[in-house]
């Protein structure tokens, strides 16, 4: 497809030296450009995974097994503040 665009002289400039050293020409340094772009949005909407940091263990010890999450954080901040 044919389209016109329109780039600021300084950046019309830039591209075309770029695509003089390195043997290519406006419309692939172009096309190249908008490919990066698109492929970085859709790279950014990827959903984040956390590693798995967990270590080996058993849960939590007998005595809180069935406790409230309050009396849980309060036994171990210990008046500490939290």
């Amino acid at each position: 497809m044919k389209t016109t665009i329109e780039l600021s002289d300084d950046l019309a400039l830039a591209a075309r030296q770029y695509a003089a050293r390195h043997g290519l020409t406006l419309r692939a340094v172009i096309e190249d450009g908008i490919r990066t772009t698109l492929r970085t949005e859709q790279e950014s909407r990827t959903r984040f995974r956390l590693r798995d940091a967990s270590v080996g263990g058993s849960g939590l010890q007998a005595a809180f097994r069935d406790r409230e999450w309050s009396k849980i954080r309060e036994a171990a901040y210990g008046g500490r503040g939290g």
